[in-house]
């Protein structure tokens, strides 16, 4: 059965030789490396500051323009997936189709991206953002192809990914209690929501309730957890079988527990209240029992044998196994992107080679090519013209011009009513629906992981720390790339965490969310982590100071597309819901990305790309 997925039924210098007179000069050479920057990357400084001064502060005079003196046939505001795959489909109708993909950030990808480590003399690569082909057996005949066209063989993964390496190293998941909140730190592995199921982990050392009476809390506490994940009684007896399911759609999690099973300890729901979070962004307050039961969260054995059933009917159909992963995630699909689009920027020409290729960004922006990325360039206006579609951008502090045939707008879609304001009212209207979710994505290079077999941790969840949730990187080894085979190598520790403020609508807390991430600085984010691993790996001996080797942080105030949330958003007539008005094309100009398919997935990013290059040509 492979209909719908789990996110599916849960609702994430100098300037470059023979540039052509009057065109922007980027910074980029072969010496810049962007996938093996450290520190605060993601949304990082100089990548957000000209979008802030347009979005938040109304400037609209950023000095005298310069006129691009090369014409387009397309220019893509937005370097991410769905930009890279609007460039492609673009040149299937037209092979000499010039087209410049503009990009604010540093590097190209958008959320797809690749973290670089050499640690010790051994290059170790991760993922800083879109995680996965998710499903992809489900994917649309477009996106199935476009994988086909770019040499992925999804059969390969089944190799790739050592689906025993967790068992064989006694690998758990459990819940991390901090001293600060609990008076002492514990690591409890206590499997509350599954994640064994999609990560493969070794099964834990106790029942749920030997592991219970492990945990710093006291005794009441303790007894009405473990009543939430024993108590077998039918709590919706009142509530048909067909019934059950608009019931389970109508109120929280929070509500449910509290009101039908009978959950009134602080303690148990604060512990409760991230573990959604990986996937939605938002908290148990936020999400409804429907969407947190689908995804394993305790007290569906009380929605009555009858419940139960039609529950595991409703899990049957996420068969397909979490595997298809590459090293640095859906970075690879993004360089694979890259590498049609550009050839001279690498020398192999398909996974897994290029894996391990070293890109050679100075091949981005040449005047020869068909095809440039052009980035740190921010757009700040688009219009339309005789000509076809113009298109204002800032690089390097100065105002550029260029006009195109024709543009995709594959950026965040909350932008484009301030970068293109002569849209019609209601479709910006619309597009300002689209407040994308707020996340990070931590990668932590340690030198070893002798810690980590020692305690037997491969993933938790913390619910009072800044990073929620840590896990082992997923172990897929590549071609010339080999995942680490040993406690004494090198290895990288993932660690997440999504933002929100508890009691208000999801796009309040996401707002809210998105201000206290860019108020944090990297400064607080490193010893919160330290001193999070010290307190976690330090009875395995683990020391942050001499075992961590390098840290990339991740930010992403703008994260997952917003996909609704059935507590707070109403269920729209086919063609009426925002993300649907907002997409129409406007004359020349087409809108992408996956806030376009409100689905936060590589393959809604490709599907967007292909709908608005197809309405231009």
């Amino acid at each position: 059965m492979a209909d719908f997925t789990r996110r599916d039924i849960l609702y994430g210098s100098v300037a470059l030789p023979g540039l052509l007179a009057g065109q922007a000069s980027v910074a980029v050479t072969q010496a810049n490396y962007p996938p093996a920057e450290t520190g605060l990357r993601g949304s990082h400084k100089g990548s957000f500051e000209v979008a802030h001064a347009l979005a938040r502060d109304g400037k609209t005079d950023f000095g005298s323009s310069t006129d691009d003196a090369q014409r387009y046939d397309l220019v893509v505001v937005g370097g991410g997936i769905s930009g890279l795959a609007a460039a492609y489909f673009y040149r299937q109708s037209k092979a000499d189709a010039q087209i410049l993909i503009l990009d604010n950030h540093d590097d190209f990808g958008g959320h797809a991206k690749r973290n670089e480590f050499l640690v010790d003399g051994k290059t170790i690569i991760g993922y800083g953002g879109s995680q996965t082909m998710e499903s992809p057996s489900a994917y649309s005949d477009v996106a199935q192809s476009l994988l086909h066209d770019l040499s992925i063989d999804l059969d390969s993964f089944a190799s790739a990914y050592d689906d025993s390496f967790y068992v064989r190293h006694g690998l758990r998941g459990g819940l991390f209690f901090d001293r600060e909140t609990y008076g002492t730190s514990a690591f409890v592995d206590a499997n509350l929501i599954g994640v064994s199921d999609f990560l493969g982990l070794a099964p834990a050392r106790h029942e749920l309730p030997e592991a219970i009476a492990q945990m710093p809390i006291d005794a009441t506490d303790k007894a009405i957890l473990l009543a939430l994940v024993q108590n077998s009684d039918d709590a919706v007896e009142d509530i048909g079988l067909f019934d059950l399911p608009d019931y389970l759609s109508s109120v929280s999690y929070l509500q449910f527990i509290t009101d039908r099973l009978g959950v009134s300890s602080s303690v148990v729901t604060n512990l409760l209240h991230g573990l959604p979070s990986s996937y939605f962004g938002i908290g148990i307050d936020a999400i409804s029992a429907m969407n947190a039961l689908t995804m394993g969260m305790p007290g569906a054995q009380q929605l009555g044998v009858l419940g139960v059933d039609w529950l595991r009917g409703m899990l049957g159909g996420l068969a397909e196994p979490y595997i298809h992963h590459f090293p640095d995630g859906n970075s690879s699909v993004a360089r694979l992107l890259v590498r049609s689009l550009i050839p001279e920027i690498a020398s192999s020409t398909r996974p897994p080679a290029l894996v391990t290729d070293r890109f050679d960004y100075s091949q981005l922006d040449r005047s020869e090519h068909n095809v440039k990325i052009r980035l740190s360039s921010t757009a700040v206006l688009v219009g339309r013209q005789s000509q076809g579609a113009v298109v204002n951008y800032v690089v390097n502090g100065q105002q550029h011009k260029v006009v195109a045939k024709h543009c995709v707008l594959a950026c965040y879609n909350m932008m484009i009513p301030y970068i293109c304001p002569g849209l019609p009212a209601a479709q910006k209207s619309a597009l300002a629906e689209s407040v994308k979710i707020p996340l990070v994505y931590t990668n932590v290079a340690l030198r070893n992981w002798r810690a980590l077999k020692e305690l037997g941790i491969g993933q938790c969840y913390s619910a009072n720390m800044f990073h929620q949730l840590m896990m082992v990187d997923f172990p897929v080894s590549m071609g010339a790339y080999s995942y680490s085979q040993s406690p004494d190598e090198p290895i990288v520790l993932h660690m997440s965490s999504a933002f929100g403020a508890r009691g208000l609508p999801p796009k309040d807390q996401f707002r809210i969310g998105r201000a206290r991430l860019l108020s944090t600085p990297y400064a607080t984010i490193e010893a919160d982590l330290k001193n999070h691993l010290n307190q976690l790996l330090g009875p395995g001996g683990f020391v942050a100071e001499r075992d961590i080797a390098a840290i990339t942080v991740n930010r992403w105030p703008h994260g997952y597309a917003y996909g609704g949330f059935p507590l707070f958003d109403p269920e729209y007539p086919p063609g009426e819901a925002p993300h649907e008005l907002g997409r129409k094309t406007w004359g020349p100009i087409a809108i992408a990305n996956s806030d376009a398919g409100a689905r936060a997935y590589l393959d809604e990013a490709i599907d967007q790309a292909y709908r608005a290059v197809g309405e231009l040509v």
